[in-house]
């Protein structure tokens, strides 16, 4: 009796993080999936040209909203699941606070609307547009500084690289975008290619996250 009562917590803890790990993959899948029904349903929307915020504009565009603040929160129950799931360092942490703050910044994103592209600057653009720039720079350098903790454990080791890559090829992007005129014909496409390198990543780690919680040697 007195083993199983000490092991309980040990399970308890694994299978939480297997249900924080969901939040990860629902996240980007619903996000992706309401960036294309909320496009599909605008005849005038361009995936190419136009950016992925003003798809609030368009013929369903509280579904972008939604896919924004959806991602967002169950951003932050996912950076719950890496808490649980994974031992690091200090830089870990750091990692998972930026992760937390990116989540926290796509819930503004979503929350604020971009502005339309005729008409004056108002606050809420101002908020959305401050909160886009900076919220895609935090996910690369998280993973930048979560890197070396997954080095360290042989079930995540894989994924090593993986996120080095993922994060240099997502910064980048976001470097190249500061010379990207306003006019840019293929702005839409570049940003989509920045989000899905970086909701990618997201997917990954939390199907790794949930092969852990289910791994009955790491339950031991």
């Amino acid at each position: 009796m007195s083993s199983y009562l000490l092991d309980k917590p040990i399970i308890w803890r694994v299978n939480l993080s297997g249900l924080l790990a969901l939040a990860g993959i629902l996240g980007p899948s619903i996000f992706i999936a309401f960036d294309l029904i909320a496009g599909l349903s605008d005849p005038f929307y361009n995936y190419f040209r136009h950016s992925i915020s003003s798809l609030a504009w368009s013929n369903l565009g509280w579904l972008q909203t939604i896919g924004f603040l959806t991602i967002g929160l169950l951003m932050e129950l996912f950076v719950a699941g890496l808490f649980f799931g994974l031992k690091g360092n200090r830089l870990f942490g750091l990692g998972l606070v930026l992760l937390v703050i990116f989540g926290f910044g796509l819930l503004l994103i979503g929350a604020f609307h971009t502005d339309p592209y005729v008409g004056p600057h108002t606050i809420e653009g101002t908020i959305h547009g401050t909160s886009a720039k900076i919220v895609f720079w935090l996910l690369p350098l998280a993973s930048v500084l979560i890197a070396p903790t997954l080095r360290m454990d042989t079930f995540w080791r894989s994924l090593y690289r993986y996120s080095l890559i993922s994060s240099t090829a997502a910064l980048i992007l976001a470097i190249s975008s500061f010379w990207m005129p306003d006019d840019f014909r293929w702005f839409g496409l570049c940003e989509r290619i920045l989000v899905l390198i970086e909701i990618t990543w997201v997917l990954v780690m939390a199907i790794w996250l949930l092969r852990s919680s289910l791994n009955d040697n790491r339950i031991k």
